[in-house]
């Protein structure tokens, strides 16, 4: 036990001192946080510039109809096409909205003249004001006034009740457990297939140097084994953890620091509590309150545990058997054959993630969320919408099973293929192996 502990010790401390290591537990978070602060600095940074619109409208419908906008003006001119345009584009640098006019059909047709390209936000509202100008004018024709198809307009508010065992309700939102659903599924696919890829990486490594003809003069193969594999399971721990509290720290940091003096940017991040507090309630529900509601809904300590439980089993199980296949071949290039049927339990329960949230208590997701080769990732996903207890405990408990099995199974044959050399390996010799 104790030289299983010295292998641990070993991996651990070779790979957490290594530059890529310090770098990449730097820069993913430093990534993380600019992807969440990012888009709001670049979006108000790409629209600083002052957009100026000169309005040609021959019909006259939409007169003083375009109302200004954040860094978009409009003004009307009433000369004739060339010359107006050749004025707002070449003279003023503006653009020019031209609006033909017709003898019979409503006006629904324009075209919008700019040196630059005029940009999505302002085609967008200049045909959005056009639609809802020319349905009014079809309503009033027809005699409807659109003032009361408006007011007829209603938002219904659904809350979902789950009522868990014994009687207890509990509301839900389904928009943030898909997200939360498919997000720790996602994580848990990625680093299962990141840190196992690291054990393939590093046993190969060590018998193409011969190194590992050393090392197992002082150790058995299957300490050695299960060193590489759990001292890789603390690395992966340990930047997994770095990651969230250096994400956190670099959040705050990004935005007291580069939104400090930026009040349009920081206004953007506040927006949606504003108006949350702003809102008026509908049906009497306090906005502001319906979110504090979905958040406190989630049970945060079962998602972490439930996280780090299957990050673990499911490395665990993945990494013995891409040990296995580290110790077997010789050549990177060998390593797809057996790479492949491994990885596919892995990329079909990434592929199914669709079903399994439409459907997530039916008897494939639960089947799925039982089977050891799928349950890391689908039992994350099935976890956000509610999972009873006994499935938990007895996916977890099967789990533990198949990395019992999958662990002898490497092993035996880790221990004899890490001394093979120059042999080209197939599944008829393995399965020999696994015989011996």
């Amino acid at each position: 036990m104790n030289k299983i502990f010295l292998i641990i010790q070993r991996e651990y401390l070779s790979r957490v001192r290594k530059k890529s290591f310090i770098i990449m537990t730097i820069l993913g978070p430093v990534l993380m946080a600019a992807m969440v602060i990012l888009p709001a600095f670049l979006a108000d940074w790409s629209e600083a510039t002052q957009k100026n619109v000169a309005v040609l409208d021959e019909t006259g419908w939409y007169y003083e109809k375009f109302k200004d906008q954040d860094n978009i003006s409009f003004y009307h001119v009433h000369n004739d096409l060339e010359t107006d345009k050749e004025k707002a584009l070449y003279e003023k640098g503006d653009l020019l909205l031209y609006i033909p006019k017709t003898e019979l059909n409503i006006p629904v047709y324009a075209e919008l003249f700019s040196t630059k390209q005029a940009g999505l936000n302002l085609t967008s509202y200049i045909k959005s004001v056009m639609k809802t100008e020319a349905e009014n004018k079809k309503l009033l024709a027809s005699g409807i006034d659109p003032k009361v198809i408006k007011s007829s307009k209603v938002n219904i508010n659904l809350s979902t009740i789950r009522v868990e065992e014994g009687g207890v309700e509990k509301k839900s939102n389904t928009e943030v457990e898909v997200g939360l659903a498919i997000f720790a599924g996602l994580m848990i696919y990625f680093f299962i297939f990141m840190f196992g890829a690291q054990v393939l990486k590093g046993v190969m490594e060590e018998k193409q140097n011969r190194i590992v003809e050393v090392i197992l003069a002082s150790v058995k193969p299957f300490q050695l084994m299960m060193g590489k594999i759990v001292g890789i399971a603390l690395v992966g721990l340990t930047q997994f953890l770095l990651w969230i509290v250096l994400t956190g720290v670099f959040l705050g940091i990004f935005q007291s620091g580069i939104f400090g003096g930026n009040t349009d940017a920081l206004s953007m991040f506040s927006s949606q509590s504003q108006i949350a507090n702003t809102a008026t309630p509908v049906n009497g529900a306090d906005p502001f309150a319906m979110v504090t509601e979905i958040i406190t809904s989630i049970n945060f300590k079962t998602m972490i545990f439930s996280f780090l439980f299957y990050f673990l089993g499911g490395y665990l199980l993945f990494a013995s058997l891409f040990a296995a296949i580290g110790g077997a071949v010789d050549h990177d290039a060998d390593t797809q054959q057996f790479m492949f049927p491994v990885s596919i339990p892995l990329i079909f329960s990434v592929a199914l993630s669709g079903l399994i949230i439409n459907q997530p208590d039916s008897n494939l997701s639960v089947f799925l969320s039982m089977f050891p080769l799928t349950s890391p990732v689908i039992m994350m996903i099935r976890i956000p919408f509610g999972v009873p207890i006994w499935q938990l405990a007895t996916s977890m408990s099967l789990l533990i099973v198949g990395f019992v099995i999958s662990t002898w199974m490497a092993g035996k044959i880790y221990r004899t293929g890490i001394l093979m050399y120059g042999q080209k390996v197939n599944y008829a010799i393995m399965w020999k192996w696994l015989r011996h």
